[in-house]
């Protein structure tokens, strides 16, 4: 069983890599074998994940980028190409989360940076690589979506909507490319991250999920390891719930 997420060889790029889910899925990919290219908007954090990737003794490389910048992501592409040759894992993680009491209180830049980042960004970048991996003859995509997606609420309705497109171009694209590649999303609830800290006692205690809590930062690894892995190799298309079961 130890060897069922075996991902030696493997090389994965992390959006959002520096911190929060996108921190924990790069040591559990380091961890179980992979090479990680870790990707944000500030390279110093970056810097400080690649080393830790070193550590466990496996290559890592640091690339600031925007994901919500459309010319930004080719050179983030290149830099991951010309360092180790391929990308076998794309994790589409990074994501903000701006909440308006109204929706008539979201600005017009509001609107375009949320959906930049949590929709055009990984759009793009799945175009880039997906192309990559079907010539290369094999590859898996995995993108963090968000139960916002399929449970409205009032306070973030572009948000919602951004994921709820991601989980539709997760399934666009596992048939535009497979069957060479697979495609599929992990669809999260509130996890416990440094990001969530204003907020994660108290949905905690609160939570109505089967689980009655919230996630923890490390449960979401091997979620992503099973997706990553040939262990999956019949599932694509899907958008896996990740919440502890919140009704």
């Amino acid at each position: 069983m130890a060897d069922y997420f075996d991902m030696t060889g493997k090389v994965v790029l992390v959006t959002g890599g520096s911190r929060g889910l996108g921190y924990e899925m790069v040591k559990a990919f380091a961890a179980a074998g992979a090479d990680v290219i870790v990707s944000s908007r500030k390279l110093e954090p970056c810097e400080t994940v690649a080393a830790e990737v070193r550590d466990l003794g496996r290559r890592a490389l640091a690339v600031a980028c925007h994901v919500g910048k459309w010319d930004e992501l080719p050179r983030l592409v290149e830099a991951a190409y010309d360092a180790f040759g391929r990308v076998d894992v794309l994790v589409n993680n990074a994501g903000i989360a701006p909440v308006a009491p109204r929706s008539s209180e979201i600005t017009e830049e509001m609107f375009d940076k949320t959906v930049a980042v949590n929709f055009k960004g990984p759009f793009r970048l799945s175009a880039l690589i997906g192309d990559r991996m079907v010539q290369a003859g094999s590859g898996c995509i995995i993108n963090i979506s968000s139960l916002g997606a399929q449970k409205p609420s009032p306070e973030y309705p572009v948000y919602a909507g951004a994921k709820a497109a991601l989980n539709i171009m997760t399934q666009d694209h596992a048939l535009e490319f497979g069957p060479k590649v697979r495609v599929n999303a992990i669809q999260c609830g509130p996890f416990w991250t440094d990001i969530a800290e204003s907020w994660a006692e108290e949905v905690n205690r609160t939570s109505p999920a089967a689980a009655r809590r919230i996630g923890r930062p490390e449960e979401i690894a091997t979620t992503a390891l099973y997706l990553a892995s040939d262990r999956s190799s019949f599932t694509t298309g899907a958008i896996i719930r990740l919440d502890g079961g919140v009704p």
